[in-house]
């Protein structure tokens, strides 16, 4: 049967679905970037919420910036904008539940102007993101706002018709200053390191250059809190939508698979009011920097440690890395003895119970968590999720050579062909940039690691580091990953 709102009561007794009447549901929650990870995690906290009876204040308006976001645009309101998640947990049974918290979504390619009134409405109390790393038009290697880009200076020039994130977020809270409407909460949920501030710091960086008074009204009262967010949610496949619909008779155009373990820290900073996710298990701190370096270093950099040389071995799936006692070995290796050194406490973590529970997670082979999807966007993630770590080493003399692996079998990969000899894309928006930067075999160290944009400046002037990264890429070169993983894990 078709997902939508009058076959909810015919859905089968094992599937979950909203306790709530969604009638009464009022948005009060603009969240712009509508993928998999959203729907898997805050707008399954919210669902979870008003299952208790609360939040009926806080339903969720999608919005999609980019031509792309047609599509789940137009597979969630066909649905009543309902979609099923399941949850596919290793060895257990599988939980399946409708989703019901999104209301609503808006798209910028059907008119500007609608967008900027969702945005501007006093019932928005908070704009939530996921845009991925590239949306914040930061200029990886000095932190600074990227206002030489094209999109941005358009938006510049055409304040009142924008098509950036920043140009949508300045206009709408021009209007509510003008109109002595309060701010919105400015909620970033992407997957990087102090993504509040870094939220902070482009949207002041594009108000600063249109309208000086709306930079001084934002930075005195939107409010940016640091978030930690954490559940491993792969791409859905018609594989998965053929299973559901086999299962339980659902017609969904697209569910979101994710798997059971979920997690949300948060900094208590809105300026005009929240919902209480604390009742539904999210975690509310004064500061959320040692829960994110945690699992920034540990899971995200983990993610690529085995991505690239899981790739390299031909490797399709994560749970397929942690199947190879190698790479296994060699990923808890990198774990243990290069990112816990330089973690401070975390409250109310034990480290070890966490990287246990990481390795485990990697390993759940119900949840086919794509090594493509792991590998891609590698030229935002590695200034994000492994130099930190690399820096922190570097700084105090520590041994490299498990880190220089990473970034070695990166540097490999881009070739874009495996050991096998099977060719395969390189999922990056820089792949041209990257390609060009090893085309040049005879000078392949010194030109990419002078990409200044990946590593910056202090990174290539290492040159324990240069050491190190030349001596992996070669034996992977010469001898193998195989050998290359002996040869590291025996130093």
């Amino acid at each position: 049967m078709k997902l939508n709102t009058e076959n909810l009561p015919l859905l089968p007794a094992q599937v979950k679905r909203p306790a709530y009447d969604r009638s009464q549901v009022r948005q009060g929650i603009v969240h712009i970037g509508v993928g998999g990870f959203h729907r898997a995690h805050e707008a399954v906290y919210t669902d979870m919420l008003l299952n208790q009876g609360h939040a009926a204040d806080w339903g969720i308006c999608g919005a999609g910036l980019r031509a792309e976001d047609r599509a789940m645009q137009s597979a969630l309101a066909g649905q009543d904008y309902l979609y099923t998640l399941v949850e596919l947990g290793d060895g257990a049974d599988t939980a399946v539940q409708v989703i019901g918290a999104i209301v609503d979504f808006v798209l910028a390619e059907d008119g500007s102007e609608a967008l900027i009134e969702r945005l501007a409405s006093p019932q928005t109390r908070i704009v939530s993101l996921t845009v991925t790393e590239g949306g914040y038009c930061t200029d990886d290697s000095t932190g600074k706002f990227n206002a030489g880009l094209p999109q941005i200076q358009h938006d510049l020039a055409h304040p009142h018709s924008p098509k950036t994130l920043f140009g949508f977020l300045a206009e709408a809270l021009m209007r509510r200053r003008d109109a002595g409407i309060a701010p919105f909460t400015l909620m970033s949920c992407d997957n990087l390191p102090h993504n509040g501030d870094v939220a902070r710091n482009a949207l002041l960086g594009f108000c600063a250059l249109r309208d000086k008074a709306l930079h001084d009204w934002v930075a005195a009262n939107v409010s940016f809190p640091n978030a930690m967010v954490d559940r491993i949610t792969p791409m859905t496949s018609d594989g998965h939508r053929a299973k559901l619909q086999a299962d339980t008779g659902i017609e969904d155009r697209w569910p979101v698979v994710a798997e059971p373990f979920l997690q949300w820290v948060l900094e208590d900073k809105f300026c005009n009011g929240r919902p209480e996710w604390e009742r539904v298990g999210v975690q509310f701190t004064d500061d959320v920097t040692p829960y994110e370096e945690m699992k920034i270093g540990l899971l995200n950099g983990a993610h690529l440690a085995m991505a690239y040389l899981g790739a390299l071995l031909g490797h399709q799936y994560a749970h397929e890395t942690m199947q190879d006692t190698q790479l296994r070995h060699y990923v808890r290796r990198y774990m243990d003895q290069d990112v816990t050194p330089l973690l401070a406490d975390v409250p109310g973590i034990d480290l070890t119970e966490y990287k246990d529970t990481l390795i485990e997670r990697f390993s759940n082979t119900a949840i086919c968590d794509q090594v493509s999807r792991l590998c891609s966007d590698g030229s935002s993630k590695f200034p994000k999720f492994v130099l930190p770590t690399l820096l922190g080493q570097i700084e105090q003399g520590r041994a490299l050579d498990r880190t220089a692996l990473i970034i070695a079998a990166w540097c490999h990969y881009l070739r874009g062909v495996d050991e096998q000899g099977n060719p395969y894309g390189i999922p990056d928006p820089r792949a041209a940039w990257l390609q060009k930067a090893i085309s040049d075999t005879d000078n392949l160290v010194q030109n990419f690691l002078a990409l200044e944009d990946v590593f910056g400046r202090v990174i290539p002037q290492s040159e324990a580091f240069v050491q190190a990264f030349a001596c992996q890429l070669e034996r992977l070169q010469t001898l193998g990953v195989r050998a290359t993983l002996d040869l590291v894990m025996a130093d």
